[in-house]
């Protein structure tokens, strides 16, 4: 599955003045993960392991 397939949404951490701004897109074995500000730029891709980790870690659980 390409990156423009799928469905990308903004993190409700980003920031309100449309300054830094995280997009996030879930899929079957992965997360990716892109600066929705500048899409040309290569974002990241991390397994739902990790990505439930960091989200605990970013949220102090």
């Amino acid at each position: 599955m390409s990156t423009t397939e799928l469905a990308w949404f903004k993190s409700s951490y980003s920031g309100s003045q449309g300054d830094s701004r995280v997009e996030v897109a879930l899929a079957e074995q992965a997360v990716h993960v892109r600066d929705s500000k500048d899409i040309t730029r290569p974002g990241f891709t991390v397994g739902p392991e990790g990505w439930t980790r960091f989200v605990r870690y970013a949220a102090g659980i």
